[in-house]
């Protein structure tokens, strides 16, 4: 495990209208974070959108982007998931063990947004995961930022279509001129203390 390259993933969902009736465009962004061996931090970002969608489900959307494009690096990696979704940071990391001992299936009925939590937990599946959640709107740099992707992907119906250039320093300044102080950004986590959840299973067959 300690071979397996880190990288620190912080990303959030909008929906525009979430719960409302009609067409309610939504979004999911994140910046992807890695140190090479010189001690330099690189970031990436990514965003996708939906004309029709729930808060939920781009939360889920958040973690399928993100894997789907670091599987294109053809490498497993040690990923710290940061999300301020509750319900996905539980999902990934409690019930969707219980959903798929019991053949996919949960105690109350049918499982909201299942293919995306199939979809989800298979792509995550070659990688060692820790999955942590921060509140939103709380001053977190990496998260507001992350929420900022989201929103915008939302409101234009854009994507990134792949992992681009960020632009977290200059949106951060322009935060601060504009006298939201949003703090210093997280520092990148230690490899040492680095702690996954327990692997998921495949359920494929």
């Amino acid at each position: 495990m300690p071979d397996l390259p880190l990288i620190a993933i912080y990303a959030d969902e909008s929906c525009l209208g979430n719960g409302r009736e009609g067409e309610n465009p939504g979004g999911a962004g994140g910046v992807l974070e890695y140190m090479n061996r010189a001690g330099t931090l690189s970031r990436h970002d990514y965003w996708s959108s939906s004309p029709h969608t729930t808060n939920n489900r781009m939360a889920i959307q958040s973690v399928i982007d993100a894997f789907t494009l670091i599987a294109r690096k053809g490498k497993r990696f040690r990923v710290c998931f940061t999300s301020d979704s509750q319900y996905l940071v539980k999902g990934m990391s409690d019930w969707v063990f219980g959903w798929m001992s019991r053949g996919w299936k949960r105690k109350g009925g049918e499982i909201e947004n299942l293919e995306l939590w199939q979809e989800a937990v298979e792509l995550a599946r070659p990688h060692k995961v820790s999955w942590h959640w921060v509140r939103g709107h709380d001053g977190h740099p990496q998260n507001e930022y992350a929420n900022h992707l989201a929103t915008r992907a939302a409101r234009d119906l854009s994507n990134s279509d792949g992992l681009v250039a960020s632009e977290f320093e200059a949106w951060l300044e322009a935060e601060r001129k504009k006298g939201r102080d949003h703090g210093s950004p997280s520092p990148f986590p230690e490899s040492r203390t680095f702690q996954p959840i327990r692997p998921y299973a495949s359920f494929l067959q």
